[in-house]
């Protein structure tokens, strides 16, 4: 006897999940250019979640639409969050707004560094997150 899955024969295994538009950008990031985009690297939004969270978003979408040189940015403006968060300087939110959103990545082994990150900021551990995020630098750099 099988077990139902939930899913019909004629859906894909491996589909994307689309992670919810940040506050700061109006719902859907492929209806904007990609100065606003870039504009949320440097300067992330977010008001009462993570603000890693919208610059891996806009990363993400940046990535897909095949832009030069973002990684370096998304890179400085993640660190200069990371060091805030460690340093204590600002009450950053550590609440997830969307816990699959590192499925968003093409290459699963960023993702999976991504995901773990994003549990030790959310536990208030920046010891840990700091060697994940070195990780993560090292796979994207590549």
């Amino acid at each position: 006897m099988e077990q139902s899955t939930g899913r019909t024969s004629g859906e894909p295994q491996g589909e994307a999940v689309q992670a919810p538009a940040p506050t700061s950008v109006p719902s859907g990031a492929a209806e904007h250019d990609n100065r606003e985009l870039l504009r949320v690297l440097r300067q992330p939004k977010a008001q009462g979640h993570m603000p890693e969270s919208e610059i891996w978003r806009a990363y993400m979408e940046l990535i897909r639409r095949g832009e030069p040189h973002v990684t370096e940015l998304f890179l400085r403006s993640l660190k200069g969050l990371h060091r805030r968060r460690a340093l204590g300087a600002s009450e950053l939110p550590c609440s997830d707004p969307c816990p699959d959103e590192h499925r968003l990545a093409e290459n699963p082994y960023v993702g999976e560094l991504w995901k773990a990150y994003k549990r030790c900021i959310a536990q208030r551990r920046p010891g840990p997150a700091s060697v994940l995020l070195r990780d993560l630098e090292q796979q994207l750099v590549r």
